[in-house]
């Protein structure tokens, strides 16, 4: 696959084996980050002062956003509870943490390889910063909402893929200082008060570091048509439980899961109608606790690192299944 990024009415080539994703227009998307069908209450990030083993390897998350190229509207990036007190984030021996939230975009925001990374290493801060703010040990937005915006497509990086052009938009969270949980999530938004759909917004991540929620939370890497196999990476589960991966192929697969503070990995091979479309990756708790954090990376056979996608792309069918089962 070839990366083309448009700069100044040329384009430019660049071979590109690291992402094989958004080949097919979304059947649906949505913008809240993470959405209420995976089962997923909080993204998470510790202060870098943090012990591995409560949940966060690397003190930092990145997300990105994508807009259709024919979107020409302000976007809002809301945060809900970004500061680091209250009742939602992980106090360890009184709040001293801050986290600094970034919104960029403009030329590398997407394209430079660094970026798309599952460590913050290198040149992953690449881009022009459109917005950022560094958020403390307080309660202020305890339950409450912070807005970065307006942020203006033309602002963001323009990137095609097998032509077809978006726009591209990364969002980083991360540990400044303190040894602190910060609990929150996101919603793109076309109102700065209010979380309002954006048409055609498409969040992903290539690393989910996140809170567990009760019973089954779900992920969506997306496997491209020229994945054969994944490598699934996760950490700090604790063995509270299992893992597994199905498909509108694959009923059930067990995946090796991690002890408290400890990385698993396992090999699975990809069938071939599986390709061009996302897998169910379901983590089922079976302890009840309040504050089980674990991180999730996949690699395919390169070991470059795959999608989670904000939506099921392909697993409409599947999804509807296990709602009809809960209810």
């Amino acid at each position: 696959m070839t990366l083309y990024i448009r700069r100044r009415g040329r384009i430019r080539t660049w071979p590109w084996l690291g992402l094989f994703l958004l080949l097919q227009p979304l059947l649906a998307s949505g913008q809240a980050i993470p959405r209420s069908e995976e089962n997923i209450p909080f993204l998470v990030t510790f202060g870098p002062e943090a012990p591995p083993d409560w949940g966060d390897d690397d003190h930092c998350s990145i997300f990105f956003i994508s807009l259709p190229l024919v979107y020409d509207q302000p976007i809002y990036l809301r945060i809900y509870d970004p500061d680091i007190g209250g009742s939602h984030d992980e106090n360890k021996g009184g709040f001293n943490t801050s986290v600094r939230f970034s919104v960029i975009g403009g030329k590398g925001a997407f394209s430079e390889p660094d970026s798309r990374g599952i460590n913050p290493v290198g040149n992953y801060k690449a881009g022009n910063v459109l917005y950022a703010k560094t958020f403390d040990a307080s309660d202020r937005y305890d339950d409450d909402w912070y807005t970065f915006g307006p942020i203006v497509p033309n602002e963001g990086e323009r990137v095609v893929f097998g032509g077809q052009e978006k726009i591209y938009f990364k969002v980083i969270a991360q540990g400044v200082s303190g040894d602190d949980g910060n609990l929150y999530h996101y919603y793109v938004s076309t109102q700065p008060n209010r979380n309002i759909e954006v048409e055609g917004c498409e969040p992903f991540t290539f690393e989910y570091n996140f809170r567990m929620g009760k019973g089954m939370s779900h992920l969506y890497p997306f496997i491209n048509e020229k994945v054969i196999r994944i490598r699934q990476h996760n950490f700090d589960f604790d063995n509270d439980g299992y893992l597994r991966i199905c498909s509108l192929v694959r009923k059930s697969e067990f995946v090796k899961s991690s002890k408290d503070g400890d990385w698993s990995i396992s090999t699975h091979n990809i069938y071939d109608k599986e390709k061009g479309a996302c897998m169910d990756l379901q983590i089922v708790s079976l302890v009840e606790r309040r504050n089980n954090n674990m991180v999730f990376y996949i690699t395919n056979q390169f070991g470059e690192a795959l999608p989670f996608m904000n939506y099921p792309i392909g697993l409409e069918e599947l999804v509807n299944k296990i709602k009809v089962t809960k209810d």
